[in-house]
């Protein structure tokens, strides 16, 4: 497997990369977050999962992990795609191959290390257990147990852990770009975890983040975005070019 190999010059390009990025192919990037979210203890690790629909979400986890945290960010790539892209590891990447029993399970393994480690800074993995790119609406969802698997070999070595739901949506609203929605939910607390009960568990993750997926979308369908903030505000797209170009020259005056 591929491990991490953390780098604070790869990690601070990427974050301008980024917002470069999403300011080019976004009108905007909206993000709900619950207070409780921005409250969590640094000393306990989090497990932030959701779904995964889109090829961006690597990049507004990293976004976020800088807006809203002082984190460690970890997050699990399929192994023949990090082969692909290695300078993700310097960003907190690190790989499974679920094609081989023993490299997945010590992928679990360095995961559970990597939240166990002391630090000054919370210890946080993010994971799309969906295991590859599916559409927004599919349903039901189906997770990999990874996320329950990790949880508990986790607390084998700490008190705690962090669960949090987070989901993504992207829509075209009244702008020519389309926006790009993020919400996280309240974090659930987890202190121990059964065997028996990882697959419990992997279910119950399954049914919030779908109900988390179902709430957004209905936010967006009824215009109700107050709970929304605006993170980053893309560059303009070509109708408001011309739109201003157009009141430059006073063309919309209604003579």
């Amino acid at each position: 497997m591929l491990t991490v190999r953390r780098s604070t010059l790869y990690t601070r390009w990427f974050g301008w990369y980024s917002r470069r990025q999403f300011r080019k192919h976004f009108h905007s990037l909206r993000v709900s977050v619950e207070p409780d979210v921005l409250e969590m203890d640094v000393k306990v690790p989090v497990i932030f999962y959701g779904n995964h629909a889109y090829w961006w979400d690597g990049f507004w986890s990293q976004l976020c992990s800088e807006t809203y945290f002082r984190q460690n960010l970890y997050i699990i790539i399929e192994d023949r795609q990090l082969r692909k892209h290695r300078f993700f590891t310097r960003l907190g990447a690190f790989s499974i191959d679920r094609s081989n029993p023993r490299n997945a399970l010590r992928t679990l393994e360095y995961a559970a290390e990597r939240l166990s480690e002391r630090d000054s800074s919370q210890n946080a993995l993010w994971m799309f257990p969906q295991g590859k790119i599916e559409h927004v609406d599919t349903r039901p969802l189906r997770f990999f147990r990874g996320v329950a698997d990790i949880a508990k070999r986790t607390l084998d070595n700490v008190t705690g852990v962090y669960l949090v739901s987070v989901v993504s949506r992207i829509e075209y609203l009244e702008e020519q770009k389309p926006e790009l929605f993020l919400s996280f939910r309240s974090p659930q607390f987890l202190t121990s975890l059964g065997t028996a009960e990882r697959s419990l568990l992997t279910e119950t993750l399954q049914n919030r983040a779908e109900e988390h997926l179902d709430a957004v979308k209905k936010d967006i369908m009824n215009r109700q975005l107050e709970k929304f903030h605006v993170l980053l505000e893309g560059s303009s797209s070509v109708n408001r070019r011309v739109e201003r170009i157009r009141s430059m020259l006073g063309l919309d005056r209604n003579d």
